[in-house]
C-alpha cells in the first residue's frame, strides 16, 4: 500500500502543473509544496519522472477497479477516458513536456489489463495458447491506444463516450471471433 508520502507527492505534482510545465518542476518545488524532506522524496522515488510514472500507474488502477470483464470492459474504457480527462493538465503536460512513449506506456498499461481480463474470460475453457491471448489482447490495445492519443493531441476536444460508444459498436462479438479464429487457425 503506497504511503501518504507518495500522494501527496502526487498531490503536489498534479497542482504544480497547473503552473508550470512538467520539465521545469524541480524536486525541490515538489517537497517545499507538500512540506517533506528531499531525502522522504528519494526514498520513494529516484526522480521526477518515476514519480510521474507511479502516478500514471496508480491512476490506471484507480480508473479500472473491477472493470475487466466482457460484460464491463465498455464502462472501464469510458472509466479511462475520464480518468484521463480529469487528470487533464497533467496528462497533456506530460504528453508535451516528456514524451509521447511515457503517455504511450501509461495507455498501454491501462487498456491491456482491461481487455486481457475480457480475453481471459472469453476464453476460458477454450484451448487457446496464452501467446495467442496477449497477440489477441495486443491488437486491441494498439486500437484503443491510437485512438486516445488522437483524442489527445486534439487536446481532447471530442467527446469520448461517442468514441467509446463506436468501439463498443465496433468490438462487439470480436473478441470472441479472434478466439475462435485462433483455434480454427484459418481466421477467415
Amino acid at each position: 500500500m503506497p504511503s501518504r508520502t507518495k500522494y501527496a507527492l502526487e498531490a503536489s505534482l498534479k497542482k504544480l502543473l497547473l503552473q508550470k510545465p512538467l520539465d521545469k518542476i524541480t524536486i525541490n518545488d515538489l517537497t517545499s509544496d507538500c512540506g517533506i524532506s528531499r531525502m522522504a522524496f528519494y526514498y520513494h522515488f529516484k526522480d521526477i519522472y518515476d514519480l510521474t510514472e507511479w502516478v500514471c500507474v496508480e491512476d490506471a488502477a484507480r480508473a479500472l477497479q473491477g472493470k475487466k470483464t466482457y460484460d464491463s470492459w465498455q464502462e472501464g474504457l469510458l472509466q479511462i477516458y475520464e480518468a484521463v480527462m480529469e487528470n487533464k493538465p497533467f496528462i497533456m503536460n506530460v504528453y508535451h513536456s516528456v514524451s509521447r512513449e511515457q503517455i504511450e506506456n501509461y495507455l498501454f498499461k491501462l487498456t491491456y489489463d482491461l481487455i486481457m481480463g475480457v480475453v481471459e474470460e472469453k476464453s476460458s475453457g477454450v484451448d487457446i495458447s496464452e501467446e495467442e491471448k496477449k497477440f489477441i489482447a495486443d491488437v486491441y490495445k494498439y486500437s484503443f491506444v491510437g485512438i486516445m492519443l488522437d483524442w489527445i493531441k486534439q487536446g481532447m476536444k471530442a467527446d469520448y463516450q461517442e468514441i467509446v460508444e463506436k468501439l463498443s459498436i465496433m468490438m462487439k462479438g470480436n473478441i470472441t471471433n479472434s478466439i475462435h479464429n485462433f483455434l480454427s487457425k484459418t481466421g477467415e
